[in-house]
């Protein structure tokens, strides 16, 4: 496995647990106290950068 394709994965794994805690605080705040906008626009970052991770990892993973 080369350097790249390694980088490449742990960015996307990276991606992927900013994605699942983003999903996370959004439902736990709308179960909880949905009036309050604070959690919900860290969900919204927490879920923007992991899918720019996610599309960084997949433009710089080398092709085989």
């Amino acid at each position: 496995m080369s350097p790249a394709s390694k980088r490449a994965a742990t960015v996307r794994s990276f991606a992927t647990v900013a994605l699942v805690a983003g999903f996370l605080v959004s439902a736990i705040t709308l179960a909880s106290d949905p009036g309050a906008p604070d959690p919900h626009i860290l969900a919204s970052l927490l879920v923007a950068t992991g899918i720019g991770l996610r599309i960084e990892a997949a433009i710089s993973e080398p092709r085989s």
